[in-house]
């Protein structure tokens, strides 16, 4: 890294923009923003997972994906300027496929909850899905690359997978869904 922070507010935002990578300010309502925004708060919610205890390979799965997510943020905030590579897409589908031949067929839907990870994997699984939406909001408005887009598609399959995964390795069963739950 080129720059250090030295001083972490500037006070150039008091008037509610923000800088962007490329040296740009824009509203901090922009679609940009709040997609980075969405791409952040996923990595912390994989954060909070990660203080779980974790097989090892789901850990470091978990932290290769945080990176790829620091790469997408970066990405955003530097339009024209590309750090995800489609074979990080493809590292997603393997890894999915790999955790998902262990599991048995779903036959119901089922619920967040289980285990604390799942839980948390859970939330991210969510978090993840709304910084697809709000990616493809401003891809819309201001094309990114499809590698992104993807990117968010897989890993909210994979962090669905992984709830499950997360709940096997406590030995717990999936919540399962239950349509005749009545108060």
């Amino acid at each position: 890294m080129a720059n250090r922070l030295s001083k972490i507010y500037t006070r150039t935002g008091d008037d509610g923009t923000t800088g962007l990578g490329d040296g740009s300010r824009v509203s901090k309502f922009d679609l940009r923003v709040q997609a980075m925004g969405e791409v952040d708060e996923l990595n912390s919610v994989l954060g909070m997972l990660l203080t779980e205890a974790l097989p090892d390979d789901v850990r470091n799965g978990l932290e290769a994906i945080q990176h790829d997510l620091f790469d997408m943020g970066g990405e955003l905030s530097m339009p024209g300027h590309t750090f995800m590579q489609a074979g990080r897409v493809a590292i997603l589908e393997q890894t999915l496929d790999g955790w998902n031949a262990d599991l048995s067929p779903l036959k119901e839907f089922i619920l967040p909850g289980g285990s604390r990870a799942a839980a948390v994997c859970h939330l991210a699984r969510t978090v993840c899905r709304r910084a697809e939406r709000v990616l493809h909001a401003l891809h819309a408005q201001s094309p990114v690359t499809v590698v992104n887009l993807q990117y968010l598609n897989r890993l909210s399959d994979l962090l669905f997978v992984l709830c499950r995964t997360l709940n096997r390795h406590a030995g717990l069963p999936d919540v399962l869904w239950n349509n005749q739950h009545k108060l």
